[in-house]
C-alpha cells in the first residue's frame, strides 16, 4: 500500500493558476497509473485526469482539457496537476489516487490508494 499526500491547494481568483503535488511513500509509484479526482460540495467525486505508468499516456475530463496538465516524476515518487485558467466551478477537494495497474483509467474503482485531499477554492 502506498501513502499519498496532496499539497498545493488554496484560495485563488478566477483565471489564476495552481500546481498540486502528490507525494507518495511506502512503495514506488513507478509501475502504476496515477489519477486526480475532485469532489465539490454536494456533488459526487468526479474524474479529473490520469497518467499511465510511464507518463506517455494521459487522459483528461472534458471540463479541464486544455487547462489542466497531469505529469509525474517517478524518481521523486510524485505526481503533479498543473491547473491554469481556473474557474469557480473548479472549486473542490482534489484527491490523488494510485492505480491498481499500469494503464490510465477514469474509473475510481481502478484506484487502490487515495490521499486525504487538498482544497481548491476559486473565487469569481
Amino acid at each position: 500500500q502506498v501513502h499519498l499526500v496532496e499539497s498545493g491547494g488554496g484560495l485563488v481568483q478566477a483565471g489564476d493558476s495552481l500546481r498540486l503535488s502528490c507525494a507518495a511513500s511506502g512503495r514506488t509509484i513507478s509501475p502504476y497509473a496515477m489519477g486526480w479526482f475532485r469532489q465539490a460540495p454536494g456533488k459526487e467525486r468526479e474524474f479529473v485526469a490520469t497518467i499511465n505508468w510511464s507518463g506517455s499516456g494521459v487522459v483528461y475530463a472534458d471540463s479541464v482539457k486544455g487547462r489542466f496538465t497531469i505529469s509525474r516524476e517517478n524518481a521523486k515518487n510524485t505526481v503533479y496537476l498543473q491547473m491554469n485558467s481556473l474557474k469557480p466551478e473548479d472549486t473542490a477537494v482534489y484527491y490523488c489516487a494510485g492505480g491498481r495497474g499500469r494503464y490510465s483509467s477514469r474509473r475510481d474503482h481502478d484506484y487502490a490508494d487515495w490521499g486525504q485531499g487538498t482544497q481548491v477554492t476559486v473565487s469569481s
